[in-house]
């Protein structure tokens, strides 16, 4: 299963049971159905956000820590200087 899958599986299942819970198929108490589940979808993406920012961030910190990919950066930044020295711009 690749991981684009895995992704719409979860994605899926988790929206089959807020949807469930939502329209009241899966018993729940009226506080948490009228107070908890309408912004369960807002806090699901702010925890994404917040994900996503931590995962860019640790990546950003931890970008020396990988000097094949750091080795690739200097060769593709020279390759561009290169191209646009041709075409005449001088980024020097």
């Amino acid at each position: 299963m690749t991981k684009a899958t895995q992704t719409a599986v979860a994605i899926f299942f988790y929206s089959a049971v807020l949807v469930a819970l939502y329209t009241g198929v899966l018993p729940s108490s009226t506080k948490i159905q009228q107070e908890i589940i309408p912004y369960v979808p807002f806090w699901s993406l702010v925890a994404f956000g917040a994900y996503a920012l931590g995962t860019l961030g640790y990546d950003l910190v931890s970008f020396n820590d990988k000097p094949e990919k750091y080795r690739e950066l200097l060769t593709q930044i020279d390759e561009a200087k290169a191209f646009y020295k041709v075409k005449g711009l001088d980024l020097d």
